[in-house]
C-alpha cells in the first residue's frame, strides 16, 4: 500500500526541569499523538478490526477515554473489555471530542495536585486512590502502548504515518 499521508514526525517534548513537568509533558504528548491518529480516520474502517483480537482504531480511543476517567476522576468501569468498542452511533469526531474532554477534566484534577506522592483527590468506594506519580506513570504506559497500536492500525487503514 502506498503512503498517502505521511505526516512529519513530532519529537518527544522538551519539558520543564521538575519531575511533575516531565511526566505531564510526556503524557500530554502521547495524548495529543493518539487523538491525532484517530481524528479524521475514515468510517467504517476506524471501527473495523484489523487484527484477530478485534482491536480497532476507534475502540482504542474509546478505551483510553474510560481509563482517563477511571484513573483521574474515580469513575467506576464494570466491564473493561466493553470499553474497547465505540457505540455504533458514535462518529469518529464524537469519540475524539469525548477523549479530549476527558483529558481536559483529568488535567483539571492534576492542576490541583502539587505533591506527586499524595493520593489523587478522587473517590471510588472501596478502592484507595493511587499516588499522583503512579497515576501519571501508568497513564504514560497505557497511552503509549495504545498509541503504538493506533499507529499501526491507522497506517493499515489509509497509509497515514507519523505522530
Amino acid at each position: 500500500m502506498a503512503t498517502r499521508d505521511r505526516r512529519r514526525d513530532t519529537p518527544p517534548p522538551r519539558t520543564g526541569t521538575s519531575e511533575a513537568e516531565t511526566l505531564r509533558g510526556f503524557l500530554d504528548y502521547l495524548r495529543t499523538s493518539v487523538a491525532a491518529k484517530v481524528d479524521g480516520a475514515p468510517e467504517p474502517e476506524a471501527r473495523t478490526a484489523a487484527v484477530r483480537s478485534g482491536t480497532n482504531l476507534l475502540g482504542l480511543l474509546n478505551h483510553l477515554t474510560y481509563v482517563e476517567r477511571a484513573i483521574f476522576l474515580g469513575e467506576h468501569v464494570a466491564d473493561w473489555q466493553a470499553t474497547f468498542s465505540a457505540a455504533p452511533e458514535d462518529s469518529v469526531a464524537e469519540v475524539v471530542a469525548r477523549y479530549r474532554t476527558a483529558v481536559e477534566s483529568a488535567n483539571a484534577v492534576l492542576d490541583g495536585c502539587t505533591d506527586l506522592a499524595a493520593p489523587l483527590p478522587r473517590t471510588q468506594p472501596g478502592k484507595p486512590a493511587p499516588s499522583v506519580r503512579w497515576a501519571l506513570a501508568h497513564m504514560i504506559e497505557e497511552t503509549g502502548r495504545h498509541a503504538g497500536h493506533a499507529d499501526i492500525l491507522r497506517e493499515l487503514i489509509d497509509g497515514s504515518t507519523g505522530r
